[in-house]
C-alpha cells in the first residue's frame, strides 16, 4: 500500500509551535545531515542557527518563545514537498525528508498504564506467548479481576487490598504489580537517534508471530525535568516474546526500526497545554494490501497514572538525563479481534500501513516490515557530532 502523508498537521494547522527534524542533502560544499525545523504556514524553516539539535533547543529557558521570535530563518521547502519525499519506498535522497523529531534524548516508555492493556499483559504471561490460548484466558481473567481494577488508583490502600485478594485467588502478576502498585513500569524503549519518523518502515522481529502496534502519546522533557510538549509514537510490541518471559522485554521492544515518533513535537504554548494532552483521543488505523482494516480510538483520560506523574517517576533526584528524555505514556490498545483463524487474535502482516493520529498532534504513518529488512540504523551519536562539526554547527 502507498502511504499518504498529506494529513500530517493537527486540525488547527500550524497555529501551534510544531518542531521537527529534516535530513538536508549536501549543498555548497557542506555534507548532508539532520537539522531541527519549525513548521509554519509558509513552509518548513531551518532552526540550526538557534540550536544544532532538538535536544539543545529544548534546553533554552523558553523554547516556544525563542522560536516565535526567530526571524530570517532559512526556508527549506513546503511541508507538502518534504512530506511527499518522506515515504521510505520512494524517497529521493537528493531532496529533504522528515526524520523522527527527537535526537539526543533518551527514549523511555511506561507500561501497563491502562487497565485494558494491563489485563492483556497478564493474558500474555498466562498464555506463555501462545495466541491460541488468549481468548479463553481473556474471558477468565476479565471475569475474575477486570471490574475490580477499573476504578483503582495505583498505590492506594484500595489497590493493596485488591492485591491481597488476587494473591489469595492465585491471580497476582508482575504486570498487576506495576499496574496498580505504587511504582510505574518505566523501561528503555530505544536508543538516542534510533527512532524512525513519518513515512519510514517500522520493523518486527522476523521470528515473531504475535505482535501489534502500540499507539501512544509521548511526553517531551528537557534535562531539568520540565515537560515542554508532546508527540505521537508507535511502541511496536512483540506479544509472543514478552509473553514467554518478562526478561525478554528488551527483545520484545528494542529492535531495528521498532520505535516510530512524530510527525512533530508540539510545544506547550497558548494553543496547547498539558490539559490538552490529558484529554487526547488517540486514533489507530491499520490498513493492509488485502483490504483488512482496523480502525479504533482511545482516550488518554482513561489512563491510570497522570502523564506528569509518569514523568516524575522517570526523571528526578534518582535519575537524570542530561540530554533530555521522551517518554511513551502507555497504550490501552491491544487488538484482540481475530484477523485470520478464529481464536488467534490480531497480529501484523508485512505491508500493513499503521496510522496513529490525534486532533492536536497530527498523524504518524509507517509501513510494517521486519527488522532485518528495514533500513539499518547507522547514524548514531558519534556520526552526529562529526556531522555537526563538519557543517560548522558545533
Amino acid at each position: 500500500m502507498k502511504i499518504d502523508l498529506s494529513a500530517l498537521l493537527p486540525i488547527d494547522g500550524t497555529s501551534g509551535t510544531l518542531i521537527g527534524r529534516v535530513w538536508l542533502p549536501a549543498t555548497e560544499g557542506l555534507p548532508a545531515g539532520p537539522t531541527p525545523v519549525v513548521i509554519r504556514e509558509d513552509g518548513v524553516f531551518d532552526l540550526s542557527q538557534i540550536a544544532a539539535t532538538v535536544s539543545f533547543l529544548l534546553e533554552a529557558q523558553n523554547p516556544a518563545g525563542a522560536i516565535a521570535a526567530a526571524a530570517n530563518l532559512p526556508r527549506i521547502a513546503d511541508l507538502a514537498e518534504i512530506a511527499a519525499n518522506s515515504v521510505a519506498a520512494t524517497c529521493d535522497t537528493g531532496k529533504p525528508w522528515l526524520l523522527a523529531p527527537v535526537d539526543l534524548q533518551a527514549i523511555k516508555a511506561a507500561g501497563v498504564t491502562f487497565v485494558k492493556s494491563m489485563l492483556e499483559r497478564v493474558i500474555e504471561e498466562q498464555a506463555k506467548g501462545d495466541p491460541t490460548k488468549a481468548a479463553g484466558l481473556r474471558e477468565t481473567i476479565n471475569t475474575e479481576v477486570g471490574s475490580d481494577l477499573a476504578a483503582i488508583k495505583p498505590g492506594s490502600e484500595d489497590a493493596e487490598r485488591v492485591k491481597q485478594i488476587l494473591i489469595q485467588r492465585g491471580m497476582w502478576s508482575q504486570y498487576l504489580e506495576v499496574g496498580i502498585g505504587p511504582y510505574a513500569e518505566v523501561f528503555t524503549k530505544s536508543q538516542p537517534l534510533s527512532a524512525v519518523g513519518p513515512g519510514a518502515d517500522v520493523g518486527l522481529h522476523p521470528e515473531s508471530t504475535w505482535n501489534n502496534p502500540e499507539p501512544e502519546v509521548v511526553m517531551v522533557v528537557n534535562s531539568r525535568g520540565e515537560t515542554l510538549g508532546a508527540t505521537l509514537g508507535n511502541d511496536v510490541n512483540l506479544r509472543d516474546f514478552e509473553g514467554r518471559s518478562a526478561l525478554l522485554l528488551g527483545k520484545a521492544k528494542d529492535n531495528n526500526a521498532s520505535c516510530a515518533l512524530g510527525p512533530f513535537i508540539r510545544l506547550f504554548d497558548d494553543t496547547f497545554s498539558i490539559d490538552d494532552v490529558r484529554q487526547t483521543v488517540v486514533k489507530l488505523k491499520v490498513e493492509a494490501p488485502d483490504g483488512y482494516l482496523l480502525d479504533d480510538s482511545s482516550s488518554l483520560s482513561e489512563i491510570s497514572r497522570d502523564p506528569l506523574d509518569l514523568v516524575s517517576q522517570t526523571i528526578g533526584k534518582n535519575h537524570q538525563y542530561p540530554d533530555g528524555v521522551v517518554l511513551f505514556t502507555g497504550t490501552m490498545f491491544a487488538p484482540v479481534q481475530d484477523r485470520d483463524a478464529p481464536g488467534t487474535g490480531f497480529t501484523h502482516k508485512i505491508g500493513d500501513v499503521v496510522t496513529i493520529s490525534s486532533d492536536k498532534m497530527g498523524s504518524l504513518s509507517n509501513t510494517v516490515t521486519t527488522c532485518d529488512q528495514a533500513a539499518r540504523w547507522t547514524f548514531g551519536i558519534g556520526a552526529l557530532m562529526q556531522n555537526l562539526a563538519a557543517r560548522g554547527l558545533l
